[in-house]
């Protein structure tokens, strides 16, 4: 078994696309998933699978949401070792000056283009700072999230790639959880 972590983009967010977690969590354990364990109301699934792919995973995923549920959702799914490396990795935890509470990670559910990626990091956002890593960008904005033009939707519009984003103490604490539960 692996243990794996499912992010869904864009769930009980404004009213849209509602998913109890109890009832989420009901529809990975029906799916034949173990150890399934979900982490605040915004899409985040802790839970182990015999099946050996990610993208394999998602698809499941996805089309047991559309059935359940009645429509699309995007999935990424990362291992808790993807999440270690991103946490190591991140650019901004080096400068003692930034507030973790407003430093965010946007997963990526494939390799950007590279020429997509220097038109982002070539182009100033002040105050807002991005870096790219391995299928993600990491943010600062320190005018927090909601105000953000590094948003989710700018990024995925100008990458061409799906994406969902994660504050910086959620990423923590699923690898908290994940690494809690092996």
């Amino acid at each position: 078994m692996q243990k794996y972590i499912a992010l869904l983009r864009g769930i009980n967010v404004s009213s849209q696309k509602i998913m109890p977690m109890n009832d989420l969590k009901q529809l990975f354990e029906e799916s034949g998933f173990q150890n399934v364990q979900t982490y605040i109301q915004s899409g985040n699934v802790i839970f182990d699978s015999n099946t050996s792919t990610p993208s394999e995973l998602a698809e499941a995923i996805k089309n047991s949401i559309r059935k359940k549920f009645g429509f699309e959702v995007n999935i990424l799914i990362r291992t808790p070792d993807e999440f270690r490396k991103i946490i190591s990795e991140n650019p901004f935890l080096n400068d003692y000056g930034k507030d973790t509470e407003r430093m965010y990670v946007t997963f990526l559910a494939e390799e950007p283009v590279a020429d997509r990626i220097s038109s982002l990091q070539d182009n100033p956002f002040n105050p807002e700072e991005i870096h790219y890593g391995h299928k993600v960008i990491y943010l600062y904005s320190p005018n927090g999230y909601g105000r953000a033009k590094l948003n989710n939707n700018f990024l995925e519009s100008r990458l061409k790639v799906k994406a969902t984003t994660r504050k910086w103490k959620t990423v923590k604490k699923l690898l908290e959880l994940a690494s809690s539960n092996t």
